[in-house]
């Protein structure tokens, strides 16, 4: 660490609290597990392992959560397939009063899953509400608009009075989702309801360390008014209970990093069964000449260390312009010293713990490797065991160079590196390095400039005067990544109709298309060549 390091206060430590709620006792545990699928017989084939996380405040056992097998997966997928055939002819209008209901529990209920959040990822709670009301728009917003974004389209027919021909939208079947840990409700549960509203069933693959606010949930769910077998969890390896939902269902929705992603795409390929894939990203964030410097700076500091650092969307890559680098670096600095860490179950702290001792040391990993070759720390830099066993501090580096794996390697952590930029022609050309394509953001009083600027820029989301999360929590709009960083969208009209396979149902009155049976072939091709003309010079679309 260099002596400027050294000058820089550490964020204040909060008073550590007890890790596990105590409203939450093992019956209710034990009430959430028994929604995991496991086949009747497992006793006579032997019991797995359950799987047991521990609780990142103090690496404490969280619960043993059951562990299923693929016959589990495959018993859990026909039951949502036996489900799903009397769901699809249930009126929308009663799938949507039942995530309405859901959603009126969840927002009754809130501290509930609050807690369990940050039990299972450590994050703070604001990071943790935020799940909350993300979940709350998606649930209102879908059975608000599912109709319309379902809704039967009428089209011009070949002959235009002759052929009726309209186009529905028919559920796919069976969804699988997989989600990872960083954010288990909303990233659990707000691909599962629009795949419901859809008409779909969905089985969903637990992560193993945030199995129990997806079980939650669907208890919840349950209360709302959810049949019990149109929404079936299984838990367990990824790699054996991920792979046999792959391998059971008629379309993925998956959540994680490319690498596998790219094995879940592949494999749903091989049945010719779709998948919707949001990946990593290494985000990066512009601030031009003209940007205000303090909004910019706060921008920065939410949009790289909200829930530490572990979200797809947040920034790791910082552009400034040369004329106000210096003023936006002291300001950025300014306000990064100001968080506080900590470990709480109140609004106290605003940056909590990493989740697991595999991303704490990937983080350190970065940090140190770019130290070793070269570059200088800012701020933080290093673990804070005197808070909690995974703690970081929010971390910001300058000198960084193509050689250091945090220039182009997602970190995944509270990590950001700055660097200046003489024109926004190279901050465009350096934001658009490296295979991903995810989110990114620009700074700028000049709007009109910034909004041309965004079009330049290969990334599913732009966000203009903000981190990440205007886009983001825009449920109207779709969200999702270009090249390394996924296929798809969720949210929007595309977050619901991925769920459903395109069928055109095409009625033929009064004449057949084609030659009658007192026209001869050569006249009828004659005829319609003449007429395919006309309609040309017409201008007929």
């Amino acid at each position: 660490m260099n002596t400027e390091q050294d000058q820089i206060k550490a964020p204040p430590t909060l008073a550590a609290t007890s890790p596990r709620p105590a409203w939450m006792t093992d019956e209710l545990i034990g009430q959430w597990c028994a929604w995991v699928h496991r086949v009747e017989t497992r006793q006579e084939r032997g019991a797995l392992e359950p799987v047991t996380a521990v609780a990142p405040y103090d690496l404490s056992p969280i619960a043993p959560v059951p562990a299923c097998a693929p016959e589990d997966v495959e018993s859990a997928a026909a039951m949502a397939r036996a489900a799903q055939r009397e769901w699809m002819r249930t009126p929308l209008s009663r799938r949507s009063d039942i995530v309405l209901a859901f959603h009126d529990l969840l927002l009754e209920r809130q501290d509930q899953v609050l807690d369990l959040i940050q039990w299972e990822t450590g994050k703070a709670r604001y990071h943790a509400w935020q799940e909350v009301a993300q979940i709350a728009a998606i649930a209102r917003h879908y059975a608000r608009r599912a109709r319309r974004y379902l809704t039967v389209r009428h089209v011009r027919g070949m002959v235009p009075g002759l052929t009726k021909v309209k186009e529905l939208r028919v559920p796919k079947g069976v969804v699988g989702v997989i989600s990872p840990w960083n954010y288990p409700l909303y990233l659990g549960v707000g691909d599962v309801l629009p795949a419901l509203l859809a008409g779909n069933a969905v089985v969903s693959k637990a992560d193993s360390q945030t199995a129990l606010t997806l079980l939650w949930a669907r208890t919840l769910l349950a209360e709302a008014g959810l049949p019990a077998d149109l929404w079936r969890i299984v838990a367990g390896d990824g790699a054996v209970v991920g792979t046999a939902v792959v391998d059971a269902v008629d379309f993925v929705c998956f959540t994680g990093s490319t690498a596998t992603g790219r094995t879940v795409a592949a494999r749903a390929a091989r049945r010719l069964v779709g998948s919707s894939l949001e990946l990593g990203g290494k985000n990066p964030l512009i601030v031009r000449a003209d940007a205000d410097i303090a909004a910019a700076a706060a921008g920065t500091v939410v949009a790289a260390f909200a829930n530490t650092g572990q979200m797809c969307i947040h920034i790791e890559r910082v552009y400034v312009h040369e004329k106000v680098y210096d003023a936006f670096r002291d300001e950025l600095l300014r306000a990064t010293k100001a968080l506080r860490l900590g470990r709480s179950y109140d609004y106290s702290a605003d940056i909590g713990s990493l989740v697991s001792p595999a991303q704490l040391a990937a983080v350190e990993g970065h940090v140190d490797d770019a130290v070793a070759k070269g570059a200088t720390v800012l701020a933080g830099g290093r673990a804070r065991p005197d808070i909690g066993p995974l703690f970081y501090e929010p971390t910001i580096l300058e000198g960084v160079t193509p050689e250091m794996a945090v220039w182009e390697t997602e970190t995944f952590g509270p990590v950001i590196s700055l660097y200046p930029c003489a024109t926004d022609n190279e901050a465009l050309g350096l934001a658009n390095q490296g295979t991903y394509g995810l989110s990114a953001s620009i700074w700028s009083r000049n709007t009109r400039e910034a909004d041309r600027m965004a079009g330049l820029i290969r990334a599913g989301s732009v966000n203009i005067n903000d981190g990440a999360a205007a886009a983001a929590g825009s449920i109207e709009a779709g969200m999702g990544g270009m090249g390394d960083s996924g296929l798809g969208r969720r949210h929007g009209a595309d977050g619901i109709r991925k769920y459903t396979e395109s069928q055109t149902v095409a009625v033929q009155r009064l004449m057949p298309l084609g030659p009658s049976p007192k026209q001869s072939v050569e006249s009828f091709v004659r005829r319609t060549n003449g007429q395919l003309a006309l309609l040309r010079r017409l201008r007929v679309r």
